[in-house]
């Protein structure tokens, strides 16, 4: 097994150094989980915005102009702390073409199943659940008490919401967004770039790059403008 995916083995014995892209409040959760974690010392945050405050007390050391630096220096780990789901893609490529590792990272509190798999750069918040044969795909995210059930996908660099509840056999495309709340019907499949609003239930597939909500699901005429 590669370093692109975890299947819950036991954590290292020493805390390796890792460095957080974000000091926004997708920074802080990941800063907190990697504390909880215990098996990383956040060493610092990059961010773009000039003078942001350190987050949770962790040293902010610049833009993203320093990386070449510290990746001279030894960190070799890194966390993408960015919750738009284009600009979170992006920023790992850049990342890793400066030869970044991004490992997954799953809060104690997680509930796994037997045959789980979380790929690279994925993030489980406290009290996700993450069914057996499930999969957690590249740098997408689960959010805090969301359930992504036995044999579903969540594809890279998707994000399900807080306390979404997708059970089994669903399929989630890449870069898609699951409201906080929202609930579908088992072996659904959600389309790439498609958005489910908050609290929606999911009743039918949703095709590519379409948005739904309600009760049950229909799609949502485009704002004007």
């Amino acid at each position: 097994m590669g370093d692109a995916e975890h299947r819950f083995g036991n954590p290292p014995a020493m805390k390796e150094p890792i460095l957080v892209l974000g000091a926004g409040g997708h920074g802080r959760a990941l800063i907190s989980l990697l504390r909880d974690l215990g098996a990383h010392s956040v060493v610092g945050v990059v961010d773009a915005a000039p003078g942001v405050a350190p987050p949770l007390g962790v040293p902010v050391l610049g833009t993203e102009a320093v990386l070449p630096a510290l990746r001279r220096q030894g960190v070799a780990l890194a966390c993408i702390a960015i919750g738009d789901n284009g600009a979170r893609l992006a920023a790992a490529a850049r990342f890793l073409a400066l030869g970044f590792t991004l490992p997954p990272l799953l809060h104690p509190s997680v509930i796994v199943g037997g045959g789980a798999v979380a790929e690279e750069g994925a993030v489980a918040l406290p009290r996700a659940v993450l069914g057996a044969g499930a999969r957690l795909g590249r740098l997408a995210i689960l959010n805090t008490g969301a359930i992504l059930e036995h044999d579903s996908v969540l594809g890279e660099a998707a994000h399900a919401g807080p306390g979404a509840v997708l059970p089994g056999g669903v399929r989630v495309g890449a870069r898609a967004l699951i409201g906080a709340g929202a609930a579908c019907r088992p072996y659904v499949a959600i389309g790439e770039g498609a958005v489910v609003g908050v609290g929606a239930a999911v009743t039918e597939d949703v095709a590519r790059g379409a948005t739904v909500g309600g009760v049950p699901a229909r799609p949502l005429a485009a704002r004007p403008g």
